[in-house]
């Protein structure tokens, strides 16, 4: 399953950037996340990184493997 997203950047005042990268509804609606939630983000090399979860999730019965 992939999904597309565009960098969004926001400049405030002088220098101050900031970026976003949207997680379509979907894709965040199958992985089960939740607002708030906190992820971290590993950078493997240029074209690829990971986002993991701080805390891992506890499995549901029933659910996904």
């Amino acid at each position: 399953m992939a999904y597309l997203s565009k960098l969004q950047v926001i400049q405030r005042g002088g220098q101050n950037r900031q970026y976003y990268l949207i997680c379509p509804a979907p894709l965040a609606a199958a992985l089960e996340m939740e607002k708030g939630e906190e992820l971290e983000w590993v950078i493997k090399d240029l074209n690829t990184f990971e986002i993991r979860r701080v805390q891992a999730r506890a499995s549901k019965k029933g659910g996904r493997q």
